[in-house]
């Protein structure tokens, strides 16, 4: 399945993907929209994406993380515009053990920030714009 998505996450939609009878452990990530960013009042945020690119680093993240950990993974994205609490990012990782969840779950959403073309605007309360660092 994509990374990017115009729709609602579910992380339930993502942990009945990586689950399975040997693995025992499943971690996650849910991060979401917040009414705030340095000191401003935040109403509402877009993200836009290189779609082709963000796909193509999205699969060699997941990649380099299974390689790594013995582990089942899942992501997704949402792209347009996103209210005060909805899911922006989600992350499923599941292995036979805790550890190895964890570490690969972390890894993927730390990479999926710093390397993928996803760009996130803010709307703020005093009615200006601005571009936000990707990795914030």
């Amino acid at each position: 399945m994509a990374l990017l998505t115009g729709e609602p996450l579910d992380i339930g939609v993502l942990i009945a993907q990586v689950v399975g009878p040997h693995r025992g452990a499943v971690a996650t990530f849910l991060g979401l929209v917040r009414d705030h960013h340095e000191g401003r009042r935040v109403l509402r945020l877009e993200y836009s994406a290189y779609p082709a690119m963000a796909e193509a680093e999205a699969t060699a993240i997941l990649g380099e993380a299974a390689g790594r950990w013995p582990v089942q993974l899942a992501a997704r994205h949402r792209t347009g515009m996103l209210e005060i609490g909805e899911a922006a990012v989600a992350v499923a990782a599941a292995g036979a053990h805790r550890g190895e969840a964890f570490e690969a779950c972390r890894y993927v959403i730390e990479e999926l920030k710093r390397r993928v073309p996803i760009w996130k605007r803010e709307y703020y309360a005093d009615g200006s714009v601005g571009w936000v660092e990707p990795t914030s």
